[in-house]
């Protein structure tokens, strides 16, 4: 990162004269996700002008984007040399940037088998809340107290800083794709699922909603050929399987489009329900959409925020509170003690006076 960089210098001024005067700054890229979290607080600190690919290497699979960069722009480039983001990170809308698709820390459909967005972060610079300009990752260096900083930024909102940059790891596209459907129950589902991740299949993406499970399929010729052979189902033409998979990507899907106006009539909230895939199925009203093989279970529904978290916490995982026009119950599920403790301490060593996004994770943080 050129620290000459006018761009940069602008974003600095801007920090230094927020903690001057005692304000808060929102960290802003395209806008995408500003449903997602808690609500924003302060003035807008906008990133679209730190845009730009700093450099690309396709032999060594590393590419580094700055902050503002739009994430149809990367994946474009990655695409023209057979190279992608196997995470499949959402867009939502048009508009999307890399710094903001580390700041959420979101994956799609591809996340349980392949890894999430912080498992491709190499390095990252970043402005503190004391206009320092700091860089982690890589061959640079971890901080004192060996947290692995550069990944540490993925999900954490923007509350411990303005990510300046971003190196990750690509991988190239798969030479061979393939979906099945299965018509099956919800318990069916699951435990089929469980019974094909203990074998050496290529699964990369699942789905089950109202009665139908789609799985697809990724990898070598030879390895999809030989999954479609022992697990049956139907084959879906690759010019309706595509389409189905991006909108479960990028939510425009017809579970999210019908969760997202009952959401807007304000009678339901959209849930995100993070469980171990062999968790048994939540018994809650609404429509439930299942991913990641069990993994994550999207649930639209008019129970309350502390029935949801029961049922969650039943299955040895967590809710999140995706989508609502409520959120009293809280986004995210309340941390523990001691990670609480840390989460503060974190936020207090980048941010000592809570400059950026305040209160976008947890009350005060």
């Amino acid at each position: 990162m050129n620290d000459h960089d006018p761009a940069l210098q602008r974003l600095i001024d801007q920090v230094q004269a927020a903690r001057h005067d005692g304000r808060h700054l929102d960290i802003r890229g395209g806008g995408t996700k500003s449903f997602y979290g808690e609500a924003a607080q302060g003035e807008p600190l906008h990133l679209r002008e730190l845009s730009g690919i700093s450099s690309y290497e396709p032999s060594e699979l590393v590419v580094t984007a700055r902050a503002g960069t739009p994430l149809a722009e990367l994946e474009a480039t990655l695409a023209e040399c057979g190279q992608c983001l196997p995470f499949e990170p959402p867009h939502f809308m048009a508009g999307g940037t890399v710094g903001g698709m580390v700041a959420a820390g979101l994956s799609g459909p591809s996340r349980a088998s392949v890894g999430a967005v912080r498992d491709y972060v190499l390095g990252a610079s970043m402005l503190n809340g004391k206009a320092e300009v700091l860089s982690f990752g890589g061959q640079v260096m971890k901080n004192v107290a060996g947290y692995d900083v550069s990944r540490l930024l993925a999900g954490s909102m923007g509350t411990l800083g303005v990510i300046l940059e971003v190196s990750l790891k690509v991988l190239p596209i798969a030479p061979a794709t393939a979906t099945l459907r299965f018509q099956m129950d919800q318990v069916a589902a699951l435990d089929q699922l469980n019974r094909w991740g203990a074998q050496p299949l290529p699964l990369n993406a699942s789905a089950w909603w109202d009665g139908t499970l789609l799985v697809r399929l990724r990898g070598a010729l030879a390895a999809v050929q030989s999954a479609i052979a022992t697990m049956g189902g139907e084959v879906i033409d690759p010019a309706l399987a595509s389409p189905f998979w991006n909108g479960l990507r990028h939510h425009t899907d017809e579970y999210f489009t019908k969760a997202q106006a009952a959401v807007n009539g304000g009678t339901v909230s959209l849930w995100r329900v993070s469980l171990p895939p062999t968790a048994k199925p939540l018994i809650l009203p609404g429509e439930q959409l299942i991913e990641w093989h069990g993994a994550q279970r999207w649930l639209c529904t008019s129970a309350s925020g502390a029935k949801v978290r029961e049922a969650a916490l039943r299955g040895g995982g967590h809710a999140t509170l995706f989508m609502s026009q409520h959120k009293q119950a809280g986004v995210f599920a309340p941390l523990k003690a001691p990670l609480d403790r840390i989460h503060r301490e974190l936020k207090k060593s980048f941010d000592p006076d809570a400059v950026f996004n305040r209160g976008r994770l947890y009350p005060g943080l």
